[in-house]
């Protein structure tokens, strides 16, 4: 006779695979639309990507934090708008992908023991800040003038994401550590080549396949490394 609490344990790894399938499929699926360049694909495919790790994020944890739900939401949902063309669309969905940086710096702040860190470490804040700084420069020529200064304060707060990541891992240096901060690394990437590919026409990067990749890795790395704590 299979107990009620084995067959919902059965049920809820299930659902776990059945959403990390979801996710494999769905970035393959759009990698290649995007190698393609295959609008159509790409439109369909991408609001699945993150909806899926939600799902295996939520089916694989005891304990469902908020933050990090709300993290993965409002990516979701800056997914969703950036489908759209045009300077708004691309603003609320700067937006949104700003919010997920908070909840996510939020999250990572829960697992922070500031007295173990060396406060010289402080020095990745004003690096993050010269990065910005030089890639926003190289790229002002390219950009509409009312989107340099929000894109440069989006791109801090994705800075100020990874500046927390790192400080969650000196805090506890574990595996679970390095795999976020090596995520949220791949997430700043991947915005820093979205910017090229969409306002650069004479940059080398062509297309979203390089974007993509380093967005879904690095969320899929983030989330993993949250859960494994």
């Amino acid at each position: 006779m299979i107990s009620l609490s084995s067959f919902k344990g059965d049920i809820i790894k299930l659902m776990r695979y059945l959403s990390l399938i979801i996710f494999f499929v769905s970035v393959a699926i759009h990698l290649y639309a995007s190698l393609k360049k295959d609008q159509h694909l790409r439109n369909i495919s991408k609001p699945f990507i993150i909806l899926a790790l939600l799902g295996y994020y939520c089916f694989s944890t005891d304990t469902i934090s908020l933050t990090i739900v709300l993290a993965l939401l409002f990516s979701w949902l800056g997914d969703v708008l950036l489908i759209f063309k045009g300077v708004k669309w691309f603003t609320f969905g700067g937006v949104s992908f700003m919010m997920s940086h908070i909840f996510l710096i939020l999250s990572y702040l829960t697992q922070i023991d500031f007295a173990k860190i060396n406060k010289v470490v402080i020095i990745v804040l004003p690096l993050f800040f010269v990065i910005v700084t030089i890639i926003l420069n190289r790229l002002k020529i390219h950009l509409p003038k009312k989107l340099f200064y929000p894109m440069y304060l989006y791109l801090l707060m994705n800075g100020a994401m990874n500046c927390f990541a790192f400080f969650r891992y000196l805090s506890n240096t574990s595996l679970a550590g390095i795999i976020t901060l090596i995520g949220a690394i791949l997430f700043f990437i991947s915005d820093c080549t979205l910017f090229f590919v969409r306002f650069d026409k004479e940059s080398i990067i062509k297309t979203h396949f390089s974007v993509m990749l380093t967005y879904s890795l690095g969320k899929f790395l983030i989330i993993s490394g949250l859960m494994a704590k």
